[in-house]
């Protein structure tokens, strides 16, 4: 698979969207507010404090995206980068789109000195997802995930 691995730009809002879309219904089952959602996209690709999209391409289509955000360590004097709102399209599925744009990010990140680590969190019941992160290289960690959303108060944006 000939694949093309660049940022995105604000010309790909309607599709990075639409996987962002894909992936709440196909992990969480979640049906995402289209407005907030097109407006948390156009804020990352307008502001690089939030954050970094970057979009796999094949023939000239887009057919995955990771966005990068990051995680100031005290602890360790360097940021973290965790990578999120991975999508790959179905029909590209298996065929190492992931692995080309996490290799990218990783590469990325490796050149940066103020960076120390990748992170990703996942669906503890997905074993394929796991696989494949480890065979990349990532490790297991004794950190758990909790939280509180929405805040008190504040409406969630899903249904």
């Amino acid at each position: 698979m000939n694949l093309t691995i660049r940022p995105a730009t604000p010309a790909d809002e309607a599709v990075l969207v639409a996987f962002n879309t894909a992936i709440a219904w196909e992990t969480e089952h979640k049906r995402l507010d289209p407005v907030v959602l097109a407006a948390g996209v156009r804020a990352v690709l307008a502001d690089p404090a939030r954050g970094f999209y970057t979009v796999a391409e094949r023939d000239g289509e887009v057919v995955g995206q990771m966005m990068v955000t990051f995680e100031w360590s005290d602890w360790r004097n360097g940021w973290f980068w965790w990578v999120q709102s991975v999508y790959v399209r179905e029909d590209a599925r298996r065929g190492g789109v992931f692995r080309v744009l996490y290799r990218a990010a990783e590469q990325r990140a490796a050149a940066d000195p103020n960076v120390i680590g990748l992170r990703l969190y996942f669906d503890l019941e997905n074993a394929r997802a796991q696989s494949t992160y480890r065979a990349l290289g990532m490790s297991d960690t004794t950190y758990g995930m909790m939280e509180v959303y929405p805040l008190p108060g504040r409406d969630t944006h899903v249904e």
